[in-house]
C-alpha cells in the first residue's frame, strides 16, 4: 500500500536558497518549482511531504515590509492554488535565532495560512523575536539557536505540519512547539486541592513534578546603588530609540537590530533635525525627526551640567533600535556598552526608549 503524499509550499530566505547573505537581504519574493536548499532534506526526512514550490525572499525585505511582501507572496502562490491539485500545507524555515528571518517566516505563515485556509507552520528558536511576535497566532516548532539543529528543526516542522493536516491531537510538550497560551478544559482523576498538595509534597521531598500552570521566567537585575552626589558624577546617554546621525551611517536596522552605534557629542549643545534622526521602525518617526531631543534629551542634560546638577556629560552616546530586537542581542549590546562606559569612568547613565 503506497503512502499518501501531501503537496507543500516551502518558504526560505535568500541565504538558505544559496543566493547570498546580507547583500541579498532586500531581495523581493520569487517562486520556483520544487524543493530548494533545506527543502531537499525535508522531503528526504519526511517522504509524505512533496514540495510543489519554494518561495524565496530577502529576510530584510519581508521583515521590514510585512504587509506588502506577504501580499506579493500570496499573488505568487495564487496559480498553485487555482486547480484541484492545490497544496495543503505551507512550511517556512527553520529560522533558528535569525531575527529578521523569524519575523519574515511568522508574517508569511500568518498571512498565507489565513488567505488559503491551510495549516501554516514555521520553526525557530524560542529566543527569536519572531517567536514572541507570532507564537500566539502561528504554530512554531522549537529549534536550536543555529543551523547545527537543521535536521532536528526540519523533522519537528514536518511532524507538526502533518499532525495539523491530519487533525491529530497535539501538545507543546509532545510535539515540541512553542506554547500559545491557550487553555484547554480537561477532566482529572483528582480535584485541584489534592493535585496541588501532591505537587507540594513532591517538591518538599525533592522529587520531580510538572506544574499544571508554568509561570513565565524573567531576568532579575540587581539595581546599582544610588549615586550620592550627582553633581560630581560623569553621566552618559544611551538609547534604544534609534537616534543616530543624519543618514544613519552605521545602517542600524529599523527592526531586529544587529548592532549599536557609538557617536560623538563634542560641540553639540542639542540635537537638531539637520544633524540627527531616528532609525527606529516601530513608531511614527515624525516628531522624533523634528526634534531628536524628545527621544534622547541632550538639550536638557546640557542645561543640568551647566547648572551644576550633573558633574559632566560623557563625550559619546550609544544608540540602537529596540524594535523586535532579540533578548540575546539586547543583552549583548548592553554588556558591551556597559564595559566601555565603566572603562571611560562613567558613573551614571540615562537610558531612553521611545
Amino acid at each position: 500500500m503506497s503512502m499518501a503524499t501531501y503537496k507543500v509550499i516551502h518558504c526560505i530566505n535568500q541565504f538558505f536558497a544559496g543566493l547570498g547573505g546580507e547583500e541579498k537581504a532586500d531581495l523581493t519574493p520569487t517562486i520556483i518549482k520544487g524543493a530548494k536548499g533545506p527543502g531537499l532534506l525535508l522531503e528526504k526526512l519526511c517522504p509524505a511531504l512533496k514540495i510543489s514550490a519554494t518561495i524565496i525572499f530577502g529576510d530584510n525585505h519581508v521583515a521590514q515590509n510585512p504587509d506588502q511582501a506577504t501580499a506579493d507572496i500570496i499573488n505568487l502562490l495564487e496559480p498553485y492554488f487555482a486547480g484541484p491539485d492545490r497544496p495543503v500545507l505551507l512550511l517556512a524555515g527553520p529560522a533558528f535565532n535569525a531575527g529578521r528571518y523569524g519575523l519574515a517566516c511568522g508574517a508569511i505563515c500568518r498571512a498565507a495560512g489565513a488567505h488559503f485556509t491551510i495549516p501554516a507552520v514555521t520553526a525557530m528558536s524560542a529566543a527569536n523575536p519572531g517567536a514572541d511576535q507570532y507564537k500566539k497566532e502561528v504554530y512554531i516548532a522549537a529549534t536550536a539557536d543555529n543551523v547545527l539543529g537543521m535536521q532536528e528543526g526540519l523533522g519537528r516542522l514536518a511532524s507538526l505540519g502533518l499532525k495539523l493536516l491530519r487533525d491529530e491531537e497535539i501538545s507543546p510538550a509532545a510535539d515540541h512547539y512553542l506554547a500559545q497560551g491557550k487553555r484547554k478544559n480537561i477532566f482529572a482523576d483528582q480535584p485541584g486541592a489534592c493535585r496541588v498538595v501532591d505537587m507540594l509534597l513532591k517538591k518538599v521531598r525533592g522529587e520531580a513534578f510538572i506544574s499544571e500552570y508554568p509561570m513565565p521566567v524573567f531576568d532579575r537585575v540587581q539595581p546599582a546603588p544610588a549615586i550620592n552626589d550627582l553633581s560630581a558624577a560623569r553621566l552618559a546617554l544611551v538609547t534604544s530609540g534609534g537616534i543616530v546621525p543624519k543618514g544613519n551611517p552605521d545602517k542600524i536596522e529599523a527592526a531586529n537590530a544587529q548592532k549599536f552605534g557609538t557617536y560623538s557629542l563634542r560641540g553639540l549643545a542639542a540635537f537638531s533635525p539637520e544633524s540627527h534622526q531616528t532609525a527606529h521602525g516601530g513608531y511614527d518617526p515624525t516628531f522624533a525627526n523634528l526634534d531628536p531631543n524628545r527621544v534622547l534629551p541632550l538639550d536638557a542634560v546640557r542645561e543640568l551640567v551647566a547648572e551644576g546638577v550633573i558633574g559632566s556629560l560623557h563625550d559619546y552616546y550609544y544608540a540602537t533600535v529596540g524594535n523586535a530586537t532579540s533578548v540575546a542581542n539586547a543583552r549583548k549590546f548592553g554588556q558591551e556598552i556597559a564595559k566601555r562606559l565603566v572603562a571611560d569612568g562613567v558613573q551614571a547613565v540615562i537610558l531612553t526608549s521611545t
